[in-house]
């Protein structure tokens, strides 16, 4: 009989391929930039000294980065209270999804570019647009999983539950949200991603703080490492959050996690 403990993955075999990964991607990135000049592709050398004089002149990254999670967050937060109570309604309702579906697709259609400016019009410069615009983009993938989460609900489980007695609050939170789970998180792990763009959407159609505006600000003065080190504190933002739903999607669902181990 095979002891199963012995196939079961150390914190450290789990760490180990990250860390050869991100190994990988500094040694290619290094071969890319003998290439071409600094000015095209910089090195990580070059890229870390950029944030060295960064520092030495007092201009933190942490303000920059600090805004834009804020941003990110609100935004992402404001899509979650929006979209879950929508997609339940349009789940217990087939006409308000046939009704409001269309006009969903057709707002998510629209490309968050060209949409920015005009939000930025309407609300002005500062965070209440930056939010709205993550808002926008984050709501599509959260209503959409939420409802198909919600329709894949086994119907003869809730045939049970309703001829043993079970009011329709035990089978909401007993049934409908548990089959739900695993679909919702998809789109949550998607739209939290999203909202990350859409905050520096919002920032390059204008903001005098964060990522997206030191990104805008880099590339009108051809500073090409300053555009690295925005970009990389962007994908270190989009991989804590993500690393955030995956922690709180494994304390929702324990189950899932007995199962693969």
């Amino acid at each position: 009989m095979n002891d199963k403990r012995n196939t079961r993955q150390t914190p450290f075999h789990k760490v180990l391929p990250v860390v050869a990964g991100l190994a990988g991607f500094v040694v290619l990135w290094q071969l890319l930039a003998n290439l071409y000049e600094p000015f095209i592709l910089p090195s990580p050398a070059e890229v870390a000294e950029r944030y060295r004089i960064m520092i030495s002149n007092r201009q933190p990254l942490a303000s920059h980065f600090g805004i834009t999670f804020l941003e990110a967050l609100a935004g992402f937060t404001l899509a979650v209270i929006t979209a879950l109570p929508l997609s339940y309604y349009m789940y217990r309702h087939p006409f308000l999804d046939q009704l409001l579906t269309p006009f969903i697709v057709g707002i998510q259609a629209v490309p968050i570019v060209a949409l920015a400016p005009l939000l930025v019009i309407w609300f002005g410069f500062g965070i209440t647009s930056k939010v709205l615009i993550a808002a926008l983009v984050a709501f599509f993938p959260v209503v959409t999983n939420g409802l198909v989460g919600l329709k894949e609900t086994d119907p003869r489980l809730r045939e049970l539950l309703q001829i043993m007695g079970a009011s329709r609050r035990d089978i909401f939170f007993k049934l409908e949200v548990p089959s739900s789970l695993p679909v919702l998180f998809g789109g949550l792990k998607v739209g939290m991603t999203l909202s990350v763009i859409g905050a520096v959407v919002g920032e390059f159609s204008g903001a005098g703080k964060g990522l997206g505006y030191l990104v805008n600000l880099a590339r009108g003065n051809f500073d090409t490492p300053l555009i690295f080190i925005g970009l990389i504190a962007l994908a270190g933002l989009g991989l804590g959050f993500y690393l955030l739903l995956s922690l709180l999607e494994q304390i929702l669902m324990p189950w899932k996690k007995k199962s693969i181990s």
